[in-house]
Parts: C-alpha cells; structure tokens; sequence
C-alpha cells in the first residue's frame, strides 16, 4: 500500500469515528475497528462494531443510509483528499475475536 493511501485508510477510520460520535444516536455505540482502501484509491470499506449487538443491523443500514453526508463530513476534515466510495460493514473478524476472548477467559 502507498505512504498515500495508508493516510487515506487512517483518515477514513479516523474521521468515521468522529462522523458515528456526532450522528448516530445515543442508544447504540459504534466502534470503528479498520479501513481498507483500493489500490487506485477510489473505493474503500470502513469496518465497524455495534453494542448492543442487537442493533447492529439498523447501525449498518444508518451508516449506509448516510454515505453522501459521511463523504461531505470527510471532505470538511481532511482538506485535499477525494473520499473514495465508501462501503460499510460489520467487522465480523472483531466479533469473532471477542467471542474467543470470552469463551477462553471461561476456561482459565
């Protein structure tokens, strides 16, 4: 990945971050956990986490919903960069990783 795109893939996870602190509601949490950017930089995906865990469908389909004001929060953020097409998803891998926490912490 270029010194170029890795600044992309932080500022997205970054200014995400920032974007579900101030928009989404009070009664979800979301968690950015990673951002992927494409090689030509003109499509990424922004991982995320949701608690409760039961909200997290209506979290993806708020995020997903809210692309364009996202692209117009990012471009206000970071002066010079183009947001490329933003693609939301629930980190599974994270989620996955939580339940093995869990499950070992049972056993020790």
């Amino acid at each position: 990945m270029s010194i170029r795109n890795e600044k992309i893939r932080a500022a997205l996870q970054d200014v995400a971050g920032e974007f579900f602190a101030r928009e989404a509601g009070r009664q979800t949490l979301i968690t950015v956990t990673n951002a992927h950017v494409s090689d030509d930089a003109k499509s990424g995906s922004i991982y995320f986490t949701a608690f409760p865990d039961s909200a997290e469908a209506q979290a993806l389909s708020f995020a997903n919903r809210n692309r364009r004001e996202f692209a117009d929060f990012f471009r206000k953020r970071v002066r010079g960069a183009f947001p490329p097409h933003i693609e939301f998803m629930i980190d599974r891998g994270e989620k996955n990783r939580q339940r093995l926490d869990e499950l070992t912490s049972d056993h020790s």
